[in-house]
């Protein structure tokens, strides 16, 4: 019976949301202000059915309803009640309406605003969510229904899969939906703006705070991702330029050359036609990934099995890039401006480079990812690139781009004096050149990751005498430091929550140079009571013990006494889980952790006769933990960045008459 009313819930919401269109494009095309009401309301009203059906769904799971294919495929009788609530997107046709009810949350809140002058936007916005509404809708309705039933019901479920029951899953997953679907509702008031012809800034200043939102989940989502990687796959990092994971990383570049550009569009009416191509770019990019991820077309751990939506999919996006390209053609000449660059030394151009190196990253990316099927075109063999690849690529154009977030605060609209900005970035320099020879004579070595060293302490300096500059300003008018701050931080929000951005990919960055250019490693058998050393540490192996888990699970665990330069630090329980009714394996890592580096232990092997021997694979992360702080702050920036402000963000800067160049400037 809850299947059956979780089925018809579902394809309510699929009818309903076919009717917005019509409702939509018929109500705009005829001046019929009550059709596009009606044409929102149904739009609003995929959100409840959605829920009905995911709430379906849900007391499916926890009533271990195995006659339900679903079900039986995510759950068992064992399962703890909070992964039988997470197994809803456990699974290919679950995930599918999660992610329909996450789209509909996102449609319907925006929809469901009053918008007052900009009325004239919402018709073919609703026209352009609704269709996505209903090819999302069809999907789950009819081609990964999961509400399907076995003809005999089993006794027992198949069990959720172990590398979805880490804690990070109960968030990740959620996050990185929210970030691909929020993305629709710029999507939807760009093509309605194409569509309608009012190009001028209207649909930007709707979606800005909408797009913000849609970023910092999709960032969420990637740096969760990164830390459920780390703490489960047990290969000691955190990112391996897998297909799935590149899914999920180009709509972000996209996303953030979006971001960027938009502000040249607010403050100097350019790069119009730049703005649209890059949301189109990073809506079509959502679908790929999703195309990616649900069709097991590039092989990838994190992927769902191959499933009959591939075709569907393809189509979808073919769809998108048709509609989408002949609007764009069609309106390029009213997008044009007579706005210019005047300076390669400037604010415009600055943003502009940073644009360029964000697509050149993401045109590598693309082209690494579905490398494998590119040569399979051309060669009859699938090829792979491997993560070296990636990052000897890559690297030059990510220290490009840190450096240019350091300067590009220094340059001015319409132009900026070369002099000027050396002048400027002299002591700051000077300053980061003296925190590389302090390392070196710490005993740091290898030139690449110290010139990343000296690009970052740049950017981080530069960006810290930004905050110094406005706070200082303020104290001139007899502030204190803190009140200072603070005020300065309320008052521009958008401008300081994207310094904070910048602190967070510094922080990151750090880490990231640390555990990649300085990470330690090795793979040893040990006899009990014998001992390995990775740099300052010395473990010992201590014993083996195996034993019964919770569900269908055999643990096996060692315990290692951990020594750092002669000190004893602790104990770690690497473990080696094995579940017996999908016959999966999953190696558990320990580690010690502390401000500097991770200490990360394995247990890889054992002999099944014995407790006496085991092989261990131990890393050394250098400044590993500095990753997920910067993806503390880098969230926390945008969301003061996203805050709401009563004030007119819009803020135009003024044609000058004509730029005169003031020696010393």
């Amino acid at each position: 019976m809850l299947a059956d009313f979780g089925y018809i819930a579902l394809v309510l919401a699929f009818l309903v949301a076919a009717y917005a269109i019509g409702a939509a494009w018929y109500g705009n095309r005829t001046n019929n202000p009550q059709l596009v009401q009606s044409a929102r309301n149904a739009v609003i009203l995929t959100l409840p059915l959605t829920l009905l059906a995911n709430l379906s769904m849900i007391g499916l799971l926890l009533g271990d309803d195995f006659s339900v294919q679903y079900v039986w495929r995510v759950s068992s009788i064992e399962t703890p009640t909070v992964l039988k609530v997470t197994a809803l997107w456990g699974g290919q046709a679950g995930s599918l309406l999660f992610w329909n009810l996450t789209l509909a949350a996102f449609t319907a809140t925006a929809m469901a605003r009053n918008w007052g002058a900009h009325k004239h936007l919402v018709a073919y916005a609703l026209m352009v969510a609704a269709i996505t509404q209903v090819f999302f809708l069809g999907i789950s309705a009819f081609i990964e229904n999961p509400f399907v039933r076995f003809d005999i019901t089993p006794a027992d479920g198949n069990g959720l899969n172990p590398l979805l029951r880490h804690p990070g899953m109960i968030i990740h997953p959620p996050t990185l939906y929210l970030g691909f679907v929020g993305f629709t509702i710029p999507y939807a008031f760009a093509m309605a703006a194409l569509i309608s012809g009012k190009l001028d800034d209207a649909w930007l200043h709707i979606t800005r705070r909408w797009t913000l939102v849609a970023w910092l989940f999709l960032s969420l989502g990637l740096i969760l991702g990164g830390r459920w990687a780390y703490d489960v796959l047990g290969w000691g990092g955190y990112w391996d330029w897998d297909p799935v994971e590149n899914a999920s990383l180009m709509p972000w570049l996209a996303g953030t050359a979006f971001l960027h550009s938009t502000m040249i569009q607010e403050k100097r009416n350019m790069f119009k036609v730049w703005n649209m191509f890059l949301i189109i770019l990073t809506f079509s990019l959502i679908i790929l990934g999703t195309f990616i991820v649900r069709t097991g077309i590039i092989s990838s751990v994190h992927s769902f099995a191959q499933s009959d939506i591939g075709p569907y999919f393809f189509g979808f996006m073919g769809f998108i890039f048709i509609f989408s390209t002949y609007w764009l053609i069609a309106r390029r000449h009213e997008l044009a401006t007579p706005n210019q660059i005047e300076s390669y030394f400037s604010r415009e151009a600055a943003f502009l480079y940073n644009n360029f190196l964000f697509m050149a990253i993401l045109a590598i990316v693309f082209l690494f990812t579905f490398f494998p099927i590119i040569s399979e075109l051309f060669t009859g063999e699938r090829g792979f690139v491997g993560p070296p690849v990636y990052e000897q690529a890559l690297a030059p154009l990510f220290a490009l781009l840190l450096l240019l977030m350091g300067v590009a605060p220094l340059t001015m609209w319409f132009r900026t004096s070369p002099e000027r900005i050396g002048m400027t970035l002299r002591w700051p320099a000077l300053a980061a050149a003296v925190v590389v020879v302090a390392l070196v004579l710490f005993g740091v070595r290898g030139w690449g990751p110290l010139l990343g060293v000296w690009i970052v302490s740049l950017a981080a300096i530069l960006t810290v005498l930004e905050f110094w500059k406005g706070t200082r300003a303020r104290m001139n008018r007899g502030e204190n430091v803190w009140t200072a701050y603070t005020s300065l931080l309320a008052r521009n929000r958008r401008r300081y929550g994207g310094y904070w951005i910048h602190m967070g990919v510094i922080v990151m960055a750090f880490g990231i140079i640390g555990v990649e250019a300085y990470q330690q490693q090795t793979q040893i058998r040990l006899d009990r009571g014998e001992t390995v050393t990775v740099g300052p540490y010395e473990m010992q192996f201590d014993s083996l013990s195996r034993f019964a888990g919770p569900d269908d699970l055999i643990i096996t665990e060692a315990a290692v006494s951990v020594w750092k330069d002669g000190n004893f630090v602790g104990q770690l329980f690497p473990r080696s889980e094995f579940y017996v009714r999908t016959e999966q394996p999953m190696t558990i890592p320990d580690a010690r952790s502390t401000f500097t580096e991770d200490f990360y232990v394995l247990l890889i092997n054992w002999e099944p006769t014995s407790v006496d021997q085991a092989t261990f694979r131990i890393y050394l992360n250098p400044l590993i933990n500095w990753v997920w702080a910067g993806g503390f702050i880098f969230v926390l920036g945008t969301m003061v960045a996203a805050w709401p402000d009563r004030r007119d963000e819009k803020v135009l800067v003024a044609e000058p008459r004509r730029p005169v160049a003031v020696p010393g400037d």
